[in-house]
C-alpha cells in the first residue's frame, strides 16, 4: 500500500539539506576533514588552524617558507579543493 505523499529518503534529506541551507556547511566540513589528504602529510602537519568563513577558507600554517610557496599555488590550491567538494565552496584563502 502505497500512500500519495510517499517518498523515498533520499529525496527527503536532499530537500531538507536544500531548504536549510545545511548542505553547504556539511560540505565544508567535510572539506576540512579531507584537508590532511587533499595537501599531504607535509601540509597538513603544519597547518594549526583550518576553517571556513564566507567562502574564505583561512590557513593557520607554523612555517613561513611553506605559506609562501602555498601563497603562489593559491588559485591552484582553489580548484584543487573546489574539484573534490563538487562546486564552488572556495572563492580565496588567507594563509596566516
Amino acid at each position: 500500500m502505497s500512500r500519495v505523499n510517499d517518498r523515498p529518503v533520499k529525496e527527503v534529506i536532499s530537500q531538507l539539506f536544500k531548504e536549510n541551507s545545511r548542505k553547504q556547511k556539511f560540505d565544508e566540513t567535510a572539506l576540512i576533514a579531507a584537508w590532511p589528504r587533499l595537501m599531504g602529510p607535509a601540509v597538513a602537519s603544519r597547518t594549526e588552524k583550518l576553517y571556513i568563513r564566507n567562502q574564505k577558507l583561512v590557513v593557520k600554517l607554523s612555517s613561513s617558507v611553506l605559506r609562501n610557496e602555498m601563497v603562489m599555488m593559491r588559485s591552484k590550491i582553489i580548484e584543487h579543493l573546489n574539484g573534490f567538494a563538487g562546486q564552488q565552496l572556495i572563492n580565496d584563502i588567507i594563509f596566516q
